[in-house]
C-alpha cells in the first residue's frame, strides 16, 4: 500500500524532554512500521530542531523525500502538559515550518510511482490556507486514491467550515468520543447513540467507514454496513500522546487489507493501547508484543 500523508511534523515538549511528533507524522511512522510505503509531505525549519527531526524520521524508517526545509519559519513545537491520568493538553506554537510545505512537478511525478492508494490528512495543518491548497492539489492530482481523515480537533486549531469541508472530502474518518459531540454541535444532530451517529454521518457525507475511539473502553466502527462496538485493552497509561495516531494507522491498515469490521477494530485497539502504555508519540513496539496484549 502506498499512502500520501500531508500534515505536521513537530516536537512535543513534555517537561524537560522533547519527542518528535505531530499527529500526521506519528500516523505516517506507524504505517511505515506496519510495512507500508508512506510519502509524508511536510516541512521543517532550517534550524537544529529541523535537522534532528529529519534524522529521527529517517531512523524510524520514514522517508523524508517530501519533507522540505524552509528558511523563514522554525520547525514546529507544541508544549504538552500531561495530567495524572495521562491525558495531554496542547499549546501549539504557530506559524511553523509545516504550514509552508510545497510540492513541485518533480515531486508530483515521484508521488505517482506507484500511484497512491490513499491520501491521509488531519485538521490542524489545514487551518493554514497554503496547506489547504496543497491538500486539494494532491487530491485533485490523484482522484483514484481513497481519502482518510483523522478529525483530531485541537483548541483554536479548527473552524466549523473547515471541518465540514474536510468531512466532505473524506471517505473514511476517525474521531474520538468527545469529538462526536463537538461535531454534532458544529454540523448538526450527532444522534442518540454511537451507531446512529456513525450511520447518519456516513450517509450525510458518503463515508465508507467511520470509527469512534473511546479510550480504554475501545471503539465503535462502521465499515460499509457492518457496525461493531469493541472493548479496549487495559494498560498502565504512560501518556496518550500518539495513541490515537497509532490507532488510526492500524485502522487504515485493516481497512485496506479488507478485514471484517471486528478484526479491524480489535487490531486498532491493540496498537493504540500498546502506544498509550509508553512515552512519546512513536515509542518502539513489536508485532510479538501486539499479539501478546490481553
Amino acid at each position: 500500500m502506498h499512502l500520501i500523508t500531508a500534515g505536521e511534523i513537530l516536537w512535543d515538549l513534555i517537561g524537560d524532554a522533547e519527542y518528535l511528533g505531530g499527529a500526521v507524522f506519528n500516523f505516517s511512522a506507524q504505517l511505515t512500521r506496519l510495512g507500508h510505503c508512506v510519502s509524508f509531505v511536510s516541512a521543517v525549519g532550517d534550524d537544529e530542531r529541523g535537522l534532528r527531526a529529519l534524522a529521527q524520521a529517517n531512523a524510524l524508517g520514514l522517508s523524508t523525500r517530501f519533507v522540505h526545509t524552509v528558511k523563514d519559519h522554525p520547525t514546529g513545537i507544541v508544549t504538552v502538559t500531561v495530567d495524572e491520568g495521562g491525558q495531554p493538553t496542547y499549546v501549539i506554537h504557530r506559524p511553523a515550518a509545516y504550514d509552508f510545505a510545497t510540492l513541485d512537478d518533480g515531486d508530483f511525478r515521484a508521488l505517482a510511482t506507484p500511484p497512491p492508494d490513499w491520501v491521509a490528512f488531519g485538521t490542524l495543518n489545514s487551518m493554514h490556507a497554503g496547506a489547504r491548497h496543497l491538500l486539494r492539489t494532491i487530491v485533485d492530482r490523484f482522484p483514484r486514491a481513497r481519502r482518510f481523515y483523522d478529525i483530531n480537533l485541537r483548541r483554536d486549531s479548527y473552524t466549523a467550515e473547515l471541518v465540514a469541508s474536510l468531512c466532505e472530502l473524506a471517505q473514511a474518518v476517525k474521531l474520538n468520543e468527545d469529538e462526536v459531540g463537538m461535531l454534532g454541535g458544529m454540523l448538526g444532530t450527532a444522534g442518540e447513540t454511537l451507531e446512529s451517529f456513525c450511520r447518519g454521518y456516513a450517509a450525510r457525507f458518503g463515508w465508507q467507514a467511520v470509527c469512534v475511539t473511546r479510550g480504554s473502553e475501545g471503539c465503535a466502527l462502521l465499515l460499509g454496513e457492518e457496525y461493531v462496538e469493541l472493548a479496549g485493552y487495559r494498560v498502565a497509561v504512560a501518556d496518550t500522546v500518539g495513541a490515537g495516531d497509532a490507532f488510526a494507522a492500524a485502522l487504515v491498515h485493516g481497512i485496506h487489507a479488507g478485514w471484517p469490521a471486528r478484526e479491524v477494530g480489535d487490531f486498532a485497539n491493540r496498537l493504540g493501547a500498546l502506544v498509550a502504555g509508553r512515552r512519546g508519540g512513536v515509542p518502539p513496539w513489536t508485532l510479538k508484543e501486539l499479539e501478546a496484549l490481553q
